[in-house]
């Protein structure tokens, strides 16, 4: 199963914009921030396909996963 993941804002440091990842089985939106070693208290947005979801949403072949950071500011 193949997975587009595109990291935003700080999460790009010492990693990567967009890549392309294989899977041999089903994976969840946590289980992908977990293998990144992204803090899942640090992700603020998650998007499937450019659509909001949650970290248990489960991933299927050829979706886009973008991960964002908490945003903070006034």
């Amino acid at each position: 199963m193949k997975v587009e993941v595109k990291l935003f804002a700080f999460f790009r440091e010492n990693r990567f914009k967009v890549k392309v990842f294989e899977f041999d089985q089903p994976v969840s939106v946590l289980q992908v921030i977990n293998q990144l070693d992204i803090n899942p208290d640090e992700v603020g947005v998650t998007m499937i396909n450019n659509r909001h979801c949650r970290h248990e949403t489960m991933l299927h072949e050829n979706d886009s996963l973008g991960i964002f950071p908490l945003i903070g500011g006034g």
